[in-house]
């Protein structure tokens, strides 16, 4: 059968405290419903419907990248409702049901629920909880079998200490979904339309309810307010991390981690305390990252060591590198191997040669430096005119002496040295000396101005 999945996505999330739609708010560097359809296309669903209400163009906005497709419940009159919304585009295989503020859903705990859905069998996750407060409970017949679901706010006092809550999520053929759903009552305290009042339509029908369980409660978790936020933030990055440390990588303390993307890490790797990592990361092997970096878009090549504090964008680092500490690289910075950017350095479109070596408090922006460049402290290419952007090239070997400003467009040759303290405009020859300074006087005896006493 084919698969379609809804996500429920309509809600305000009044408890956020925000104006931004719920489903919206990062997890792990992304909105919580695109890791709901992330795992949807794990799943290889042939169609993804995503519920909207609240906040509409919002969510259209963020999501207009993705292959989805948009229903809209304009007023939020419960979970049967939303469904219902999408029920005109569903193709005839399964359905499955997830909410866009459930984002820790792992593909394989889905994927088993799926597996026991036909004509003859519903599939409904359940979760079995210490403090089921707030949640509907499973009511199951004589036999054991799932045959209702009552909302906490509808139960007796009998079912409120029934532990096994439904989750939402749950799991049908499209024919059964379109028969059960026009048959939805909004009698109740919410007066909504719940759509887990087919659980009891499907079992007068004779339909087998079928339940499963996730492996940790925290995968059918939703958030409501920033405490759960946090809460599951910490949870996906722990995972993450021991995903990390079961593949060799050795992190100082797998709890003060955050990884927002992709981090792929070779051999003997090591991190540690505090870092962020963020977009597509790689790590070749024997790289050290130290404590309180930031890493976003970046190769950092083979036995590179980041010094703490550095912050790292957009950047290829070709090995043995040495970057930091308080460096920051950003895009279009290329390090060829055995380059170093040390303290206070900034960087910026720059090509930094094989053994070169920007070692302290300078500026290089929209630059070519050749193998083995020495530049001193101080130094900054002035690349912007107030309009355009300008380059520098600086040949293999050259010598830029400390407090140097290299006006661009501006090329210093190979082998040539670059007296400290100069502002070099003109272009400087092969194996030349180029120094531009005032002219320093001494007077001996020089009798230093006073405040009258």
């Amino acid at each position: 059968m084919t698969l379609d999945v809804v996500i429920l996505a309509a809600g305000q999330g009044t408890r956020m405290r925000s104006t931004l739609p719920k489903v919206l708010h990062r997890l792990a560097g992304k909105p919580m419903v695109r890791h709901v359809i992330d795992t949807a296309r794990g799943l290889e669903a042939e169609r993804t419907h995503v519920v909207v209400g609240h906040g509409a163009e919002k969510v259209r906005e963020a999501l207009s990248d993705c292959e989805v497709h948009f229903a809209l419940q304009a007023e939020q009159k419960g979970t049967g409702h939303a469904v219902a919304q999408a029920l005109e585009g569903l193709g005839e295989g399964k359905v499955l049901v997830l909410y866009g503020d459930v984002p820790l859903i792992r593909r394989e705990t889905l994927a088993g629920l799926l597996d026991g859905v036909d004509d003859d069998h519903l599939g409904l996750l359940t979760v079995t909880l210490a403090d089921p407060t707030g949640y509907g409970r499973i009511l199951r017949n004589a036999e054991g079998e799932a045959v209702a679901i009552v909302e906490h706010k509808d139960a007796s006092q009998t079912e409120l200490a029934i532990a096994e809550c439904n989750t939402g999520i749950m799991a049908m053929t499209a024919a059964q979904l379109r028969r059960w759903l026009p048959r939805l009552s909004a009698d109740n305290a919410q007066g909504e339309y719940y759509l887990t009042d087919i659980i009891a339509m499907a079992a007068a029908e004779g339909v087998r309810i079928v339940t499963a369980q996730p492996a940790d409660p925290l995968e059918v978790e939703g958030v409501n307010n920033r405490l759960q936020m946090a809460r599951l933030e910490r949870a996906h990055q722990l995972a993450t991390a021991e995903r990390l440390m079961a593949d060799g990588v050795a992190l100082i303390d797998p709890a003060r981690i955050d990884i927002r993307g992709a981090l792929t890490c070779g051999h003997d790797v090591e991190i540690d305390v505090g870092c962020v990592f963020e977009g597509q990361v790689e790590l070749g092997e024997g790289v050290r990252i130290g404590p309180h970096c930031v890493i976003r878009d970046s190769h950092i090549g083979a036995e590179t060591v980041i010094e703490p504090h550095s912050v790292i964008e957009g950047t290829v680092i070709a090995g043995r590198g040495r970057v930091g500490p308080f460096a920051r690289l950003r895009p279009g910075t290329r390090l060829a191997v055995g380059a170093k950017v040390g303290n206070f350095v900034e960087t910026k479109n720059a090509e930094v040669g094989e053994g070169s070596k920007i070692n302290h408090l300078s500026y290089v922006g929209d630059a070519r430096l050749g193998r083995d460049v020495n530049v001193g402290a101080g130094t900054i290419t002035c690349n912007y005119d107030g309009a355009h952007k300008h380059r520098t090239e600086i040949g293999d070997g050259a010598f830029i002496g400390s407090n140097t400003a290299l006006v661009a467009p501006v090329s210093v040759g190979s082998n040539a040295t670059v007296g400290a303290g100069s502002t070099i405009s003109k272009d400087v020859a092969d194996n030349a000396l180029a120094v531009s300074r005032g002219r320093q006087i001494s007077k001996a005896d020089w009798p230093r101005p006073s405040k009258d006493r």
